[in-house]
């Protein structure tokens, strides 16, 4: 088990960070390790991010050692996501299949959490000041949304699966969007929203390279992300990006409240 950190940032001092530090700042690459969890912490809103990749056998969820936790959701609830093959969750909440873009959600207090099947899963966590109810909703059947079109290279389906009117959390809201073949640009017009952090995973991506921009909408910065990275936008930060190929993200939010509307928009001629 490996748990980096990825401490928080002010927006005057993206000036002067280079790429490399960018990268180290903000983006997370190499969690799906094989047979054992990969964690980063990042403080924006203490969320944890995890991922393993399992070709058979199975894998405890334990804490690591940076939360000073008995077990992860001591004082935290956690989004597990499926994003590839098929897994099998057992807790204290109960036993899950997870297949692709299937989302489980495990309240504060889940003990005895253990992922075992072929597949490749994902997590987000963080912290929870009180209980709630195990719940898991799949692909095809959890609310979808479509959006954008193919002229302005949006053309999209948001799955929500963790958000006030879904799955209920503490603070988590978590869903899926999914860009159709031609279209390539998520998230544009930008928005921010000071009162939470958000977390990009990019996934389907393949060999396409996508560009993420992020910053102050009036002092923007790119990064060039490949498959299965995450990048985290602190509170201030836009969070857009286009590939040369269709692809899905998973979009993860923590902070002061679970309104999945409450962003402030940008328009795009605003943007430097």
């Amino acid at each position: 088990m490996t748990c980096t950190e990825l401490w928080s940032t002010h927006p005057d001092d993206l000036g002067a960070l280079d790429g490399e530090s960018l990268r180290r700042r903000f983006v997370v690459s190499d969690l799906f390790g094989e047979g054992a969890f990969s964690f980063t912490y990042a403080h924006d809103d203490r969320i944890l991010l995890g991922g393993i990749r399992l070709t058979g056998g199975s894998a405890p969820l334990d804490a690591p050692e940076l939360l000073a936790a008995d077990f992860l959701l001591e004082r935290r609830e956690a989004a597990l996501v499926g994003l590839e093959g098929e897994l099998r969750v057992s807790s204290s909440a109960g036993d899950f299949v997870l297949r692709r873009h299937d989302v489980l959600y495990l309240p504060l207090g889940t003990r005895d959490i253990e992922v075992a099947g072929d597949g490749v899963l994902y997590l987000v966590s963080a912290p929870a000041h009180a209980p709630g109810e195990a719940a898991i909703a799949t692909r095809d059947g959890v609310e979808a949304l479509r959006l954008g079109s193919p002229e302005g290279a949006n053309d999209r389906t948001i799955r929500k699966y963790v958000h006030a009117d879904g799955i209920r959390s503490n603070q988590l809201v978590l869903g899926i969007t999914t860009l159709e073949p031609g279209s390539v640009w998520n998230t544009m017009p930008a928005h921010v929203h000071s009162r939470r952090t958000e977390v990009y995973l990019y996934d389907g991506l393949e060999a396409n390279p996508l560009v993420h921009l992020m910053g102050r909408p009036d002092d923007t910065r790119h990064l060039i992300l490949h498959d299965r990275d995450a990048v985290v936008s602190p509170p201030w930060s836009i969070h857009s990006g286009s590939a040369t190929g269709a692809y899905s993200f998973v979009w993860a939010m923590a902070g002061e409240n679970v309104d999945y509307g409450d962003v402030a928009p940008v328009s795009p001629e605003l943007l430097k």
